[in-house]
């Protein structure tokens, strides 16, 4: 069984694949001229929901606001202002860290807070919304308890600058008017509000919300668009959409405020740091020099003597001249250390010079201890109060400038342009909307055709038929032109077809099946032929009585016999049909009336509560037949669907020959084979095939239009 459903699995996609691979681009762009009501269809309904989401959906207004980077220009006034100190602190950032700091939680969190971002008071109201008249209420302070804070808050207007609170039970909590804040007690909690701005109609109603200031500051991310301008350029856009188009403009120069005096507070953070540690440890230096000092005056008035001689001033000189000599190299030690390794040349350089220094330092030290004990002691207490002299003033000169850092200190940031009010809305683009909704509605009607057509994977070459199961195809009755005719061809107890429309193509192909069966019938008098149908809706009956109506206006004397005696639809208006002469309650000639044409009798199926295969089975069809051979020239039998009941297989034994009605596109090339073969094992009679419901080939005309043409002559 499985291998059975993959076969057929495997079937029906080949099947599909050869239909859709069939279909040139001619065939296709017929298609969907012969269903452009249906994508007219889709496009108005495409157009119709278009303009309601135009209407539905808010105005939006875009401002924006360009920032500027300067990744060198901020650093450099510390770096001439400080010296070697200034490179320490230099902190320049790239574009892309700037916009994911403007997007960051730091700048976000301040301006939901100082905008109010996080409450919100949304318009009720279908019609004021589809028509775009909803008013505005600003709130920038609302407390709802937290019991209640996901409840449906509703502000009411009053009047002029007159607002109701209503509770979620629809209570009044408080009334109160524009720029007052007022509060009131609910749900054991207090609750405030201030509405900032009121610009509606008495009767608007807006749902109040406390939302979270975190998702607020998503939210606002993620409507940010942050990008630079240009490739390394430094210029960076912030663009924002609201509602509002003051609310938009006010939002983006606070994010601009904002991310401004973070970023020179940033800038400045690292030399406030340096220069708080250097206060914190300046009076300790202080107290140090004072120490030093106070002990070289108390050592020199103990001994009497308050100067030195010229031999000990010089080498005190020559002693602080190389200790400056010493720590300055030592300054550009560490300054090559950020750039190199230790081993590079330069900073070896730099370490032999400092060692030079050193030995001669030592060098200094061991000659002075040639001198008198009071000259050494004199020259120590010296060189400590000279040393501790330089740290301290170095240290004042490091926070002297590091104070000027932090005073002319403007980041690296500045602001080129500060958003302004837009006046004309950004969204939504009525005109864009429409024009994709056409195209959508276009592109979705002509996938919908395709589907269609897809679905409908039958076979649709009449030479492929012919190939696979050996009958010709006598005839292919295509679509009517006339929409009116062709509207009423299941109609059976009407006028046939042919009758009505004679210059019609449907008109042709029965006169053209006529002639294949004169030509091709083993014995054309005085046949029976047989015309079933593979399912239903194939127009096996269509068929049937319009080829018989055909048969009669050509001067045979034709017998039309309705043999679905379980649905029949061909009417002879006679009270009297086919079960009632099996019954043996009628005969043929009371049964069969003439209807339409003096050549073209009918006899319906009739009316039995026996079951039709039962009736079928006896001598009584096979008597009928007989009979009606004698008495007529052509005898056509309408029979039931094959693929549903067996009559029509208890009836092909006793006809001469068998037409097979195919819906174009509907069966595959297989249920057709499926279907003759299991007739072939009932009878060996000869037959054909009908293709009915064909489309009308691109590049053909019909013979109608030919003849319409030559009769207007």
């Amino acid at each position: 069984m499985l291998d059975l459903e993959q076969k057929n699995l495997k079937n029906t996609l080949t099947t599909s694949v050869r239909v859709a691979n069939s279909l040139s681009i001619q065939e296709a762009l017929l298609l969907l001229w012969k269903r452009k009501i249906l994508i007219l269809l889709f496009v108005a309904g495409a157009l119709l929901f278009g303009f309601c989401y135009a209407m539905w959906v808010r105005p939006q207004f875009t401002s924006d606001v360009l920032l500027q980077v300067n990744t060198k220009g901020a650093s450099s006034k510390a770096t001439k202002a400080m010296g070697e100190m200034g490179a320490v602190l230099d902190l320049a950032s790239p574009a892309d860290a700037e916009i994911e700091l403007i997007k960051s939680r730091m700048v976000l969190s301040y301006v939901v807070a100082a905008e109010h971002i996080h409450l919100k008071a949304i318009p009720i109201g279908f019609s004021d919304r589809i028509t775009h008249k909803e008013g505005r209420l600003d709130i920038d302070s609302l407390s709802i308890p937290k019991k209640v804070r996901s409840k449906k808050w509703i502000a009411l207007v009053k009047g002029d600058d007159k607002y109701a609170l209503i509770s979620p039970d629809g209570k009044v909590v408080l009334e109160g008017s524009v720029g007052h804040v007022y509060t009131a007690k609910y749900a054991g909690e207090i609750l405030a509000i201030r509405v900032s701005f009121m610009d509606a109609k008495p009767g608007q109603k807006f749902r109040l919300i406390q939302g979270s200031p975190l998702k607020a500051e998503r939210s606002l991310k993620n409507s940010l668009n942050v990008m630079e301008k240009g490739k390394q350029t430094g210029i960076i856009s912030v663009r924002y959409s609201h509602r509002y188009p003051d609310r938009a403009a006010s939002i983006l120069n606070t994010i601009a405020k904002t991310y401004l005096r973070q970023n020179v507070e940033m800038r400045s953070a690292e030399a406030e740091k340096t220069l708080e540690f250097l206060e914190s440890q300046l009076p300790g230096v202080k107290a140090k020099l004072d120490s030093a000092e106070k002990i070289l005056a108390d050592y020199r008035y103990s001994i009497g003597s308050v100067d030195i001689g010229g031999e000990t001033k010089a080498h005190l000189d020559k002693e602080s001249q190389l200790q400056r000599q010493i720590m300055q190299l030592e300054q550009e030690r560490q300054a090559a250390m950020r750039l190199f390794k230790a081993e590079h040349p330069s900073v070896q350089t730099i370490v032999k010079q400092q060692n030079k220094l050193r030995a001669e330092l030592a060098q200094l030290k061991k000659n002075a201890e040639k001198m008198p004990l009071t000259q050494q002691e004199v020259n120590r207490l010296q060189e400590e109060v000279a040393v501790n002299n330089e740290v301290y003033t170095n240290m004042l000169n490091n926070i002297q400038q590091l104070r000027v850092v932090r005073a002319g200190e403007v980041g690296n940031v500045r602001i080129v342009d500060f958003a302004q009010i837009e006046q004309s809305q950004t969204k939504p683009n009525k005109t864009r909307i429409m024009m994709a909704s056409a195209t959508i509605g276009f592109v979705l009607g002509v996938l919908f055709v395709f589907l269609i057509r897809l679905l409908k994977n039958g076979v649709r070459s009449a030479s492929e038929i012919e190939r696979e199961t050996g009958l010709s195809v006598f005839a292919k009755i295509p679509q009517s032109a006339n929409k009116v005719l062709r509207g009423h061809r299941h109609l059976h107890h009407g006028q046939p077809f042919v009758l009505q429309e004679c210059d019609d193509a449907v008109c042709e192909s029965f006169r053209a099946l006529q002639t294949a069966l004169a030509f091709l019938m083993p014995n054309p008098e005085h046949s029976v032929i047989l015309v079933m149908g593979l399912n239903p809706g194939a127009g096996k009956s269509f068929v049937s009585l319009n080829l018989a109506a055909t048969m009669a206006a050509s001067g045979k004397k034709v017998l039309l016999i309705d043999a679905d005696m379980r649905r029949g639809v061909i009417h002879s208006g006679c009270k009297f049909g086919l079960a009632d002469v099996l019954l043996g309650l009628a005969t043929l000639d009371t049964a069969a009336v003439p209807k339409h044409e003096d050549n073209l009798f009918v006899m319906n199926a009739g009316k039995t509560k026996l079951a039709a295969c039962e009736l079928l089975r006896g001598d009584a069809m096979d008597k009928l037949l007989k009979e009606a051979r004698q008495k007529f020239d052509l005898v056509i039998v309408d029979t039931p669907p094959l693929n549903l009941v067996t009559d029509t297989e208890l009836i092909c034994p006793l006809v001469d020959y068998s037409l097979y009605v195919l819906h174009y596109g509907r069966n595959t090339i297989e249920e057709i084979k499926e279907t003759i073969e299991r007739v072939k094992r009932y009878s060996d009679k000869p037959g054909a095939i009908v293709m009915n419901h064909c489309e009308r080939e691109p590049g053909r005309y019909g013979y109608g239009d030919y003849g319409k043409g030559r009769s207007g002559k």
